[in-house]
């Protein structure tokens, strides 16, 4: 198939790309007004994002779980409507969506390139956010539901982090779309675990990146983006 007959994919990071900040620090900060999350927990959350800011090597479903155990036991249907409701205020209502990635995700369907956004933070933060903004689907860390349709702590399948996110992409493109019938045009990364989806795109853009993103974005010539970096970082 030529490459102008493929289907086209653009793919967006979510938290501190297409939003300012990270929405299951957000998240854990809300749930901890709330008083859903114990303060073993918390530490234990806080504790691992000290490290991840640091670069050191952390289980992403492991903390993912922890913020889990909020809503563990609970009907889907509920949780998933309590995330809902969470977009809406703490991230919908804040202004956290970046109008630059709007205006990118609005360009790139006019074109017609398809836009998803692939992440790490929970399936149901992002789907909300898809009924606000240009973006036609997403794939994300899903958690795991049981025999009887309520939550559980264990992520479902991988963290979409990393790798991973490449992986995503080109089974759910594959899927749809046929082997060798689509190309990933774009990707949007602001952190250095993005490297390997913006590798696999066509043209890379660093947001706002990490240091080690930066040096990557420079090395291969990827467009670096500033959309407002040291706003919710």
């Amino acid at each position: 198939m030529s490459e102008q007959a493929k289907h086209k994919i653009a793919a967006f990071d979510f938290d501190g790309t297409s939003i300012k900040g990270n929405s299951p620090v957000i998240l854990v900060r809300f749930l901890r007004s709330q008083g859903m999350l114990r303060k073993r927990v918390i530490s234990k959350v806080l504790a691992w994002a000290a490290a991840y800011k640091l670069r050191l090597p952390q289980s992403e479903a492991w903390v993912r779980g922890l913020v889990f155990t909020a809503f563990e036991g609970q009907p889907r249907e509920g949780v998933d409507a309590f995330l809902s409701d969470f977009y809406d205020r703490e991230i919908e209502a804040q202004g956290r969506f970046r109008p630059q990635a709007d205006k990118a995700m609005n360009r790139l369907r006019e074109e017609g390139v398809e836009v998803l956004i692939v992440s790490a933070t929970f399936g149901p933060i992002v789907r909300r956010a898809l009924d606000f903004h240009p973006v036609d689907g997403c794939l994300c860390t899903e958690m795991r539901v049981d025999a009887q349709g309520r939550y559980t702590t264990r992520v479902e399948g991988s963290c979409i982090e990393g790798d991973e996110k490449v992986r995503a992409i080109r089974s759910y493109a594959d899927a749809r779309y046929g082997k060798g019938n689509w190309e990933l045009v774009e990707a949007y990364g602001d952190h250095h675990s993005d490297s390997a989806m913006l590798k696999a795109a066509r043209r890379g853009f660093a947001v706002c990146p990490d240091n080690p993103l930066a040096r990557e974005a420079r090395r291969r010539g990827w467009t670096v983006l500033d959309w407002s970096c040291t706003e919710g970082k």
